[in-house]
């Protein structure tokens, strides 16, 4: 299995074009199930997880075809292929097959969703969502997720703000008879696109960006082209390695306006970007790099929070970060109780951190950091570990890399054009 050597202690420089977001790419691949008609998706990243959508939906009878770099155009065929346990398993994202072949055929027959290893992700909001559009729900003694039923709107309240059982729903409600009422709905921006797709595509859905959504189903979806928004996870990532490392980084295709929290949850940490044009932004050299304290004096503190709080997906990175500031902070992960456990490889490489529980972690900065042999427990721990290669003196061995690799497309090249010193050994 391949590794990726980092050698340390040269500061990020330069620019980097941050690509397609992940996680809008993955229901709105699902999404081209709900027509019969072409879909042409662009600015999509080339990664692993992108890679087995596009198999499992050819799986499922699709046409899948490349039009040069992040486009595909996709039709739909029988959607009555059976789905590769083995592949399922690989990204948890092949869960959302369920809504828009309940809304088709009336029966979504999926193996158990896989993906990283962080904690419990429950079904409870999936089921709870299909049960009440009039789906029978069940899980058998093999695994299998067997859902079926006609679909009628309802006015639904999720019993949390679920990205995947959202997305589910919306997918299933766009052809559901009637109206659909979505209440505590996820409002991430890759919600928004799905959203935005399926508008594109001739449903009609308010409330877009907001907790609550209604959507108004109809008997026909049509095609459409339409390009995924930035990937603001990657986003955070480069803000996180310019800023950690001492460097300067100008990102490019970017929203700034997707980033105000993202930019409160740094600046808790010492770190800022401005704005430089319309879609871009920078990460100067020049940064304050203290862990700042809450007022009246108080040992500061970062926590994730459903949209539009501080991404879950963002406290690893920001908990590395944190290590090369000075001062202390506390790192509270509230919504996966594994995340967490990335921190003792830290701590081999020399970081001052206190873990707690499986939730909270308690930084004290800033660390010498120094090489170490570790190990990627999944897409953001891992670069977070690259991070943490890149300030760290000496040689850094990063094992599992097809967990980073999933989630960032052509990393190596990137950081390569940022003048960093990393390879990927076999």
């Amino acid at each position: 299995m391949s590794s990726y050597l980092i050698h340390g202690g040269k500061p990020a420089q330069g620019e980097v074009t941050i690509s397609g977001n992940k996680n809008a790419a993955l229901p709105c691949i699902a999404a081209t199930l709900l027509t019969d008609e072409a879909v042409r998706l662009q600015n999509v990243p080339e990664i692993e997880d992108v890679r087995v959508m596009l198999e499992l939906i050819r799986a499922l009878g699709s046409s899948v075809k490349r039009e040069g770099a992040g486009c595909y155009v996709i039709q739909s065929g029988s959607r009555e292929g059976a789905l590769d346990p083995v592949l399922v398993d690989k990204v948890r994202g092949s869960i959302l097959f369920a809504g828009p072949l309940l809304a088709v055929t009336g029966r979504a027959l999926l193996p158990p969703p896989g993906g990283d290893v962080i904690g419990l992700r429950r079904l409870d909001t999936h089921f709870l969502g299909f049960s009440a559009l009039g789906a029978d729900c069940r899980i058998r003694d093999d695994g299998f997720l067997d859902i079926k039923g006609k679909l009628k709107g309802t006015d639904i309240f999720l019993d949390e703000t679920s990205v995947t059982a959202t997305e589910n729903i919306i997918m299933a409600s766009a052809l559901a008879e009637g109206e659909t009422v979505i209440r505590n709905a996820a409002s991430e921006p890759h919600v928004e696109d799905l959203c935005n797709l399926l508008c594109a595509m001739g449903c009609r859905i308010e409330g877009i960006g907001s907790n609550v959504l209604r959507v108004h189903g109809v008997r026909k979806l049509h095609g459409a082209d339409y390009t995924l928004g930035f990937d603001y996870m990657e986003a955070g990532s480069f803000i996180g390695l310019a800023a950690a490392s001492g460097g300067r980084v100008l990102l490019r295709h970017v929203d700034p306006s997707k980033l105000r929290m993202i930019r409160l949850g740094f600046n808790r940490v010492g770190i800022d970007f401005v704005q430089d044009g319309p879609d871009s932004l920078l990460v100067p050299q020049e940064q304050e790099r203290v862990l700042r304290k809450e007022i009246g004096g108080h040992t500061g503190k970062i926590d994730d929070a459903p949209w539009p709080g501080f991404p879950a997906d963002l406290l690893s990175i920001l908990t590395v970060c944190a290590t090369q500031m000075s001062g202390m902070i506390l790192v509270h992960e509230k919504m996966f109780e594994s995340r967490m456990y990335f921190v003792d490889w830290l701590i081999r490489m020399g970081a001052d951190i206190i873990l707690c529980d499986p939730h909270r972690a308690v930084v004290s900065g800033p660390s010498h950091l120094v090489g170490a042999h570790v190990s990627s427990p999944d897409v953001r721990a891992g670069m977070a570990l690259v991070i943490a290669g890149v300030c760290a003196e000496g040689e850094t061995k990063i094992d599992n890399i097809y967990q980073i690799e999933r989630g960032y497309e052509h990393l190596e090249s990137k950081l390569f054009n940022l003048g960093l010193d990393m390879v990927v050994k076999a």
